[in-house]
């Protein structure tokens, strides 16, 4: 709707493919779309095997959502499209999308490049819309100190109910006037939010609060990751066992348990992932104790999200545990 207020038209395709989306760029002289890591990846690839160029000329900003870019896919990106300044957004559909926006890299002939904050104590997604409250909600929790809460949201850009049932009062994720988002996170003090993953995500080994999307993000910062997805799984002892499933990159060579390293710098192992990890301080408890090389893409919607529950049925089969779901 922003588009057309501003005067501009949308340039619509039966269905995503990365050719048909490069001809309509070109064609049409495309300057902005929304994409989600999923779309951006085909992008890059299909540029990569068709040999493609210049198509992207006229696109000055590009949207992600749906997931974080990798640093990988933020550089790529900024090469096919280099007069393209590159937003992320974080938000819901039951807020009219966008909640928060932050600058992941601007045109190299306007202004350096910008990097994505992260860190052990979650995701940098910028700062609130004008329009825009949100406020951390840390009822129920125990430790006074922390500053990690329930992101909520309220204005007039907040759903009313859902078509099948509009009655507010009788929603869980509304009170009040505020939205509850169903993810979790903080604010910094120049008031920016900071996502530490989904509360339905959440995994809790040991009595401890585990979030993948953190775990995610540090794993992913190795150079031979090329994706991984963390789930958690039943255990005896611990309520639930993390587990890592971790694709790795061409050109780089995966070492089983008990096989001797070749030590040629381009190997990955669970060993060299938990050594990662401890030396990007992640908690000891969040440190996945298991290891699964995954070969094929991950299960993912139409929108390119993971399919969490999909995942952790394969890995529960794979290992013989009921998974229940």
């Amino acid at each position: 709707m922003a588009i057309l207020m501003a005067g501009g038209c949308h340039i619509l395709i039966p269905k995503f493919d990365a050719k048909s989306a490069f001809d309509a760029i070109l064609e049409h002289r495309v300057t902005s779309f929304i994409t989600v890591p999923a779309i951006m990846a085909d992008l890059l690839s299909c540029a990569r095997k068709q040999k493609i160029s210049g198509h992207g000329m006229t696109v000055t900003k590009i949207l992600n959502g749906g997931g974080g870019l990798s640093s990988e896919l933020i550089t790529g990106a900024s090469h096919l499209f280099p007069h393209a300044t590159i937003f992320s957004a974080y938000g819901m559909t039951e807020s009219c999308s966008s909640l928060t926006f932050m600058v992941l890299t601007r045109p190299k002939f306007q202004e350096p490049k910008d990097q994505l904050d992260s860190s052990s104590e979650g995701v940098c997604v910028g700062k609130p819309a004008p329009h825009i409250e949100i406020r951390i909600d840390r009822c129920g929790r125990n430790s006074s100190s922390s500053s990690l809460g329930n992101i909520l949201t309220r204005g007039l850009h907040t759903m009313s109910g859902y078509w099948v049932n509009n009655s507010i009062d009788t929603l869980d994720s509304v009170r009040n006037g505020w939205l509850d988002t169903g993810d979790t996170g903080w604010m910094d003090k120049t008031g920016s939010l900071w996502l530490m993953g989904r509360q339905k995500g959440r995994i809790k080994s040991g009595g401890e609060n585990v979030y993948p999307e953190e775990i995610e993000s540090i794993l992913s910062q190795h150079p031979g990751v090329a994706k991984v997805v963390v789930i958690g799984v039943p255990d005896s002892r611990l309520g639930e066992k993390v587990v890592a499933c971790v694709s790795i990159r061409d050109g780089w060579k995966w070492v089983d348990a008990g096989a001797v390293h070749q030590r040629e710098g381009r190997e990955v192992s669970a060993q060299i992932l938990q050594d990662h990890c401890r030396i990007k301080k992640l908690s000891r408890f969040k440190v996945p104790r298991l290891y699964y090389r995954w070969r094929k893409p991950f299960p993912v919607t139409t929108t390119g999200k993971i399919r969490r529950e999909q995942l952790k049925a394969e890995i529960l089969e794979s290992i013989k545990i009921p998974s229940n779901l």
